[in-house]
């Protein structure tokens, strides 16, 4: 019987990644959660598994050589759930080197800018003093504008990112993307991409990854204490 991995989480679209790669792929799970707003992700027992202090990450019991291992960078811990189950990489090493390029891409390029878009958009503006910066603000959400128009132009030519299969760099993308709104984006002009995100919003296993523990999902504006933990103010 194949025991449960370990699952440290939080409901952000990194960890979102997670759960629904786990819901995917079938594999039994244990949910801890790291509430980065009360700086749980900085307590000792979490950095000997995660010691960048970031989530998401996991154990896993059944590990290679069946020894456990844990893993963090939600990238990493992709590619090594699709290794491990043989799922969600693709058939063949082409395959393979379009998702990991897709994968890279957006741990380089998507999540980094989108992140800062998030903050600059939304957090820095409620700081104490307010950080409203229109030269950040429009710096981010232009350069999350060019990534999504790269995503359309490669959705125009197959139905998933790395290809016509659908795989972990789809699971990758689609948290953030998702959040096109929060992020000052458009979807008027990208109808692939907005196909592409209803397409794989439908699937039942991203529903439950993205619902799991979606209670906790709070809005950090107005948690000034959160707000010091997460930005080292």
């Amino acid at each position: 019987m194949t025991r449960p991995i370990e699952l440290y989480y939080w409901p952000t679209p990194n960890g979102w990644k997670i759960s629904i790669a786990l819901e995917e792929m079938g594999l039994p799970y244990n949910l801890h959660l790291v509430d980065i707003g009360a700086g749980d992700q900085f307590r000792p027992d979490f950095l000997k598994i995660a010691p960048n202090n970031r989530m998401p990450a996991i154990t896993d019991p059944d590990g290679p050589d069946g020894k456990p291992v844990s893993i963090f960078e939600s990238g990493a811990i992709l590619q090594y759930l699709a290794r491990k189950t043989g799922r969600f990489y693709g058939e063949s090493e082409r395959d393979r080197i379009a998702v990991d390029q897709w994968l890279m891409w957006q741990m380089g390029g998507l999540g980094p800018m989108a992140g800062q878009a998030h903050h600059f958009l939304k957090y820095a503006p409620a700081l104490e003093p307010p950080q409203d910066l229109p030269y950040a603000k429009d710096r981010y959400r232009a350069e999350v504008a060019r990534l999504y128009g790269v995503l359309d132009r490669q959705l125009a030519k197959h139905r998933y990112v790395a290809g016509d299969f659908y795989s972990i760099a789809d699971m990758a993308i689609w948290g953030w993307a998702a959040l096109w709104e929060g992020q000052q984006q458009t979807l008027d002009d990208k109808a692939n991409l907005k196909r592409w995100l209803d397409d794989v919003g439908a699937r039942p296993a991203v529903q439950r990854g993205r619902a799991l523990a979606a209670d906790r999902r709070s809005n950090l504006q107005g948690d000034p204490r959160a707000q010091a933990l997460l930005f080292r103010r």
